[in-house]
């Protein structure tokens, strides 16, 4: 550490993990390091902060349990984009009196901490969907506000402790702290270590979020195969669209809601499977390469911005949220859009408005 800051105050280039490529002398790859990281930073700390104040404004929003993870992991992400700040701040040299070896270490541990509630939440809200399908009479005694509660703790308890074994000398959690010197070149992982990580956490979620879906789908084609043969079957055309009217409108709304949380999962798992993969070669000692850390760990880290992303262009509720939420800013706008969406007014009822 004390030869590292001295070969900064000496003149030499500072450390920078895409200074690896061979091109520092003609790109200042720090400022490129530090936009690219402020630039996710603000992305992420302002989606998430609209997926907050959406469900908070959009009461429709909460009639799914589910709702409950969602707003976990947004408070994760949102997390995850304030720390962010750290090394961003370390690139610019602000942090210079504190231990190199504690921040990264920190830094790195929260992240993997935080990543890990989110991906707990998706493996959480895969088996809740699969329940209201699989069990829709029991739903409501199985999956209680009181469970519910316990489960998110469980979360927050378990993705804490799976990682800290890192701090005592075991492994290392992931490469959001290579950032930093030391963490880059003197903090190794371990085969035992990520080996652990991946059979208590990364494979456990992963089949289970393919099983569930898998047999939600299964089920929702088989569904709508017995209503097209129902209304083949019945040649009275009134009762045979009015049932099947019925019954589509029962499913369909399930149905709907699983394909945008299947949307979030598939898009967390496509951005985290580049650094599971390096995190198993680089583990193994098959691979290392700076700049494949760097890239890999921060295309991760991108998918804490994606899930407003995501509901903003799959949920109707949630763009209805997003609407009320920044009406104060456009209230023209949203006039002549809701203008166009009921042309006659039916009720007087005043439309309620959140107050943020």
């Amino acid at each position: 550490m004390n030869s590292s800051s001295d070969a900064n105050q000496s003149g030499s280039p500072p450390f920078c993990l895409l200074g690896a490529v061979g091109y520092s002398r003609s790109l200042d790859t720090c400022v490129l390091e530090v936009v690219v990281i402020l630039f996710l930073t603000v992305l992420i700390i302002a989606g998430n902060l609209v997926v907050i104040f959406v469900f908070h404004c959009a009461p429709l929003l909460h009639h799914h349990t589910t709702s409950h993870f969602i707003q976990t992991m947004a408070y994760a992400d949102l997390l995850v984009g304030v720390s962010c700040l750290v090394p961003s701040l370390s690139l610019l040299h602000y942090l210079r009196g504190l231990n190199e070896e504690l921040t990264c270490k920190a830094f790195g541990y929260m992240v993997s901490v935080l990543k890990s509630v989110s991906m707990a939440s998706l493996a959480c809200i895969s088996v809740d969907r699969y329940i209201a399908i699989t069990r829709p009479l029991s739903y409501a005694t199985l999956v209680t506000p009181c469970r519910l509660r316990v489960c998110i703790v469980l979360i927050w308890i378990y993705s804490a402790l799976i990682f800290l074994p890192s701090f005592f000398g075991w492994g290392k959690p992931g490469y959001h702290g290579d950032i930093f010197q030391w963490c880059a070149n003197s903090w190794k992982t371990n085969p035992g270590f990520s080996t652990f990580i991946v059979a208590l956490l990364y494979a456990p979620a992963a089949l289970t979020v393919c099983f569930t879906y898998g047999s939600i789908f299964k089920i929702c084609r088989q569904h709508t195969r017995e209503i097209t043969q129902r209304h083949a079957r019945f040649s009275s055309q009134a009762d045979g669209d009015k049932g099947e009217r019925g019954e589509r409108c029962e499913g369909c709304p399930d149905k709907r809601y699983a394909m945008v949380l299947f949307r979030i999962t598939s898009v967390f798992y496509v951005l985290w499977m580049p650094y599971i993969l390096y995190f198993l070669l680089e583990s193994a000692g098959l691979y290392h390469h700076m700049v494949a850390s760097f890239l890999t760990t921060w295309l991760a880290i991108s998918n804490s911005f994606c899930n407003c992303l995501i509901y903003s262009l799959s949920n109707s509720v949630f763009r209805k949220g997003l609407g009320r939420l920044f009406s104060p800013l456009f209230p023209s706008c949203l006039g002549c859009t809701d203008a166009k969406k009921a042309p006659a007014p039916v009720s007087l009822r005043p439309d309620p408005r959140c107050q943020v």
